[in-house]
């Protein structure tokens, strides 16, 4: 399933920046590099941790055969493509 490798994948990233967003606040005092990607962190953090909940609700509705797993599908793809939009170099 496709829709559980995303959810996965979301899942990891949005960890893995919440982890380095709470490591740069408690260090990031004395450091003022570390102070300047506090507000990346935060606003990447919320990105992921929200396609992570859509992504989850998508493999929810999938597994659970709901009726309205196609919406949520369709939710999961237009989301997925605004994130490679924002993303793309």
């Amino acid at each position: 399933m496709v829709v559980g490798i995303i959810l996965g994948s979301s899942t990891a990233i949005a960890l893995g920046l919440a982890v380095v967003l709470l490591i740069y606040l408690l260090i990031g005092a004395d450091e003022p590099a570390m102070q300047r990607e506090i507000p990346a962190l935060w606003r990447n953090s919320m990105i992921f941790i929200g396609f992570t909940a859509i992504s989850a609700m998508s493999f929810y509705a999938q597994v659970k055969q709901k009726q309205w797993a196609s919406l949520a599908l369709v939710a999961l793809v237009l989301v997925l493509a605004a994130l490679i939009t924002f993303y793309w170099p």
